[in-house]
This record gives C-alpha cells, sequence and structure tokens, in this order.
C-alpha cells in the first residue's frame, strides 16, 4: 500500500482544523491491592482449605498463564510457583492462550516473555506445546481439549483475570472456564469454542469448561480482578467444584469495577495505542463501544474512531484493528498477519482484522476522521483523546466539552487544564501528552502506567 504524506489526501486533509484540547482527570471507586501485598494475598488464599491440602509433597503442578496484559501477572503467577513449591510440589507454567501467539509453541512463550514471565522470573519450567488431548464431548456438542502438559500433570491451577469480554454477553465471560475452554484448549479447542459463531460462544464456554473439570486434573481457580484504574483489586481461590456456581458471581463484582468514559458520547474519538495487552481486541469496545459483534453493546458512542499506534508487546498481533475507521502508516506497518490471522480463523470473526482506513500521520488521521463526521458542527467538535483503553483516568477533550465539566455536569469529570491546541512535530506526530510528564506518545511503549 503506497501510503504518501503530501498527497492527494493530504491536501484534501490540510484545512480540517483540529480543535483545541483540555486535559480532564476521570474518577472511579479505587479498591486496590498493593503489588508488594500480592504474594502475601495469594499465600493467604491457598492456605486456605481445601486449597492447601490439594498440593502435596512430590506433585507436579500446572499453572495457567495467557495473553492478555493482566495487571501484576508476573507477580500473581510467581507467588502461586512459590506457595506450590513451599507444600513441596514442582510447579511448571503453561501458556494458556489459545491461539494467540500465532498459534505456534515458540509465539505463546515469546508473549509470555513479554510480560515478564520467563523460567528464570518465575523460577520454576515452562512447558509450551499446542498438542492436546480431546476429553469427549459438551452437552452442546462440541469437542473438548485441553492442553497436554496440563492434562499429564498430577494438578492444574486455573490462574487468569475475570472481566467482562469484549464481545458477548453471558454468565460466563472473560474468567476461569473461558481460560479452561479456550486458553488450555490451545487452537483446537479455542476453534470449537467459537465453531457455532459468537452467538453460541456464552453456553459453548461453561458446557466445555464442566467437561474439563470433570475429566482433567483442575484442582481449583485463583482468578484476579482489576479496578478501573487498572489494578488488582481482587484475588479469589475457588474450588473446582465451585467454579461454575462462583465464577458468575464474580463478574457481576466485576462489571462494577469497570471503567468508562464518563462524558458518554462525542464525534471523534483518539486512542493513542492499542494492543493485546490492553484487551484481546487491541481496545476493550466496553470502554471504546467498538464492538466487533452484535452480541454485546455498551462503551461510548461516537462517530468516529482512529488508532494511532500499535504496542510493541503486541507482537504485530493487530486483532481489533477493523474496530477503526482510521489508522496511520505507522500502524499499518505493525501488523503481522501471521500473527493476527490465526486468531480470525480460530474465532471466526474477521471484522477485527479489516484493514480501515490508512493516512500518513497522526494528524491526518484525527483529521479526517472529523472530516467525514456528518451532521456536526465542525466548529464544535466534540473529540476525546485516550492513551489505551485500559488507563483513562486521564483523558483529553475537546474544548466543545469545557465549559459544561467545569459547570458539573458529569461527576467525576474535571478539568485539570485550560483547552490548548495540540502539538504535532515536522512528521505530523501528535507530541502533546495526555498526562504531563509523560514520555511522547509517539513513543511505542509496552505498558503505560495507570494514572493516579
Amino acid at each position: 500500500m503506497n501510503i504518501v504524506q503530501g498527497g492527494t489526501v493530504s491536501q484534501l486533509l490540510s484545512g480540517v482544523k483540529i480543535p483545541r484540547m483540555f486535559r480532564a482527570g476521570q474518577k472511579f471507586p479505587r479498591e486496590v491491592i498493593s503489588p508488594s501485598d500480592i504474594p502475601a494475598k495469594v499465600f493467604a488464599e491457598l492456605s486456605r482449605e481445601p486449597f492447601a491440602s490439594k498440593i502435596r509433597p512430590g506433585m507436579s503442578i500446572a499453572i495457567t498463564a495467557g495473553s492478555r496484559g493482566v495487571a501484576n501477572v508476573a507477580i500473581i503467577t510467581r507467588a502461586i510457583a512459590d506457595y506450590v513449591k513451599s507444600r513441596g510440589a514442582t510447579p511448571f507454567i503453561v501458556p494458556a492462550m489459545g491461539s494467540h501467539g500465532g498459534a505456534t509453541a515458540e509465539g505463546q512463550l515469546e508473549v509470555l516473555e513479554g510480560y515478564g514471565i520467563t523460567p528464570d522470573s518465575m523460577g520454576c519450567e515452562i512447558r509450551s506445546s499446542m498438542e492436546v488431548v480431546h476429553l469427549g464431548v459438551s452437552d452442546t456438542g462440541q469437542n473438548v481439549y485441553i492442553d497436554r502438559n496440563a492434562y499429564e500433570s498430577d494438578g492444574i491451577i486455573i490462574s487468569c483475570r475475570l472481566k467482562p469480554h469484549n464481545a458477548f454477553r453471558g454468565a460466563y465471560e472473560s474468567g476461569p472456564c473461558k481460560m479452561m475452554a479456550v486458553g488450555l484448549g490451545k487452537q483446537k479447542g479455542a476453534e470449537q469454542v467459537h465453531s457455532a459463531g459468537m452467538g453460541h460462544i456464552a453456553e459453548n464456554i461453561p458446557s466445555i469448561a464442566k467437561v474439563i473439570i470433570d475429566k482433567a486434573p483442575v484442582l481449583f481457580a485463583i482468578p484476579c480482578i482489576e479496578n478501573a484504574y487498572d489494578e488488582t483489586c481482587r484475588i479469589e481461590a475457588i474450588d473446582a467444584p465451585e467454579i461454575l456456581a462462583r465464577e458468575p458471581e464474580l463478574l457481576r463484582f466485576a462489571f462494577t469495577q469497570m471503567p468508562s468514559i464518563l462524558v458518554g458520547e462525542g464525534d471523534v474519538l483518539i486512542v493513542d495505542e492499542t494492543g493485546k495487552n490492553y484487551s484481546g481486541t487491541g481496545v476493550d469496545p466496553n470502554i471504546t463501544g467498538t464492538f466487533s459483534t452484535e452480541y454485546a453493546t455498551g462503551g461510548v458512542k461516537v462517530q468516529r474512531t482512529c488508532f494511532l499506534r500499535l504496542s510493541e508487546s503486541s507482537h504485530g498481533n493487530a486483532l481489533g484493528v477493523g474496530l477503526a475507521n482510521v489508522i496511520t502508516k505507522r500502524f499499518y506497518e505493525s501488523i503481522d498477519p501471521e500473527k493476527m490471522y490465526p486468531n480470525c480463523i480460530t474465532s471466526t470473526v474477521l471484522n477485527s482484522a479489516r484493514i480501515p482506513c490508512v493516512v500518513a500521520t497522526d494528524k491526518e488521521a484525527v483529521q479526517m476522521c472529523i472530516r467525514t463526521c456528518t451532521g456536526i458542527d465542525k466548529d464544535k467538535v466534540r473529540v476525546i483523546r485516550i492513551p489505551n483503553s485500559l488507563h483513562i483516568g486521564r483523558v483529553m477533550l475537546s474544548e466543545a466539552y469545557y465549559d459544561d465539566v467545569m459547570a458539573g455536569k458529569w461527576p467525576g469529570v474535571s478539568a485539570l487544564s485550560e483547552p490548548e491546541e495540540m502539538e504535532f512535530d515536522d512528521m505530523g506526530s501528535l507530541i502533546t501528552p495526555i498526562s504531563p510528564g509523560e514520555e511522547s506518545p509517539s513513543a511505542p511503549s509496552h505498558r503505560i502506567p495507570p494514572e493516579l
């Protein structure tokens, strides 16, 4: 694709005015477990019965680790491994991420390494393989598969994050049941879960998880839940027979912890960075409103959305790119189809991988979104800018919001600066930081620290 700065597209967009923007804070409830307290919390949970007695000397214990950018995931995983060793058993880590990492054993190791999960950092072996064992057929007619290394262990601990899903609604969304059915199922299992389409995934996940609990050596789950600031706020161990009953209750709590863009609607949404470390679809549509299916709704309402860059942690997997209206040349050139398309083939959802309009620069991406909005006052365009969909305690809003924010129209939203022009360098890259003191937004990052 020939993307030329200064060509016809650039000329058509050159006169589009970008409104002045001001920094705004968003305040949400903040129950939190500090990172330094996480190991003690994990030990306290696992020291309770029936969990402690399930880990016995000499056992080989598999601990799951997924592909999402879970807050404090390395600390949590290491604490579980350390507890297993304290009981005289031998832990090892299993990548439980379906088809992610390009659906290869090497790619899944690479994903974990990006989150700081390595044999050295965890103090135990990581056994990565795409080989699975067939356990049977679920009551919804799906073949059930599980990672062979996990199945052949003496016990499996399901470590994961529990949160609302980005493409469907049900009693079980992202959590222990999905980690078993999709994550531990590897590519073959993930494909089975999605085979009947996204309209049936909410029933396939628990039916497949039930078979895994019944036929595999699952000991218990220990999911974590995050607050609106991408911080760990709850860690709870759940005995295997109780997972199907307890998970829906924890999901309801997780919904209460979700952040949102509190102004509710606008014309244009700018997302500085997307990626697998923020959401399975690059951005969490529960925040951005950019859903890939008809089976979930919510998030901010806007006409146009642009993505400026892909995180390095995504390793070229730009799944979710199709949820934008416009991306930059930089974003486009970061895409690795070999990493992205296995997700689409497995999930059967193609919308997330479609390539939107591509323009040369950050500035042109914003201008194209504004230019193509309809039925709005272009002199009072409502623009919302976020760093990513995980960290929205600090955002930028266009001048059209300023008087209402100052008047207290949206509880929890406060103005932190006066409206000012956003700055772009000579190459058209956006250089105005959302939070003063942070690095230029045009520079790639693995994970932006949560705002205070």
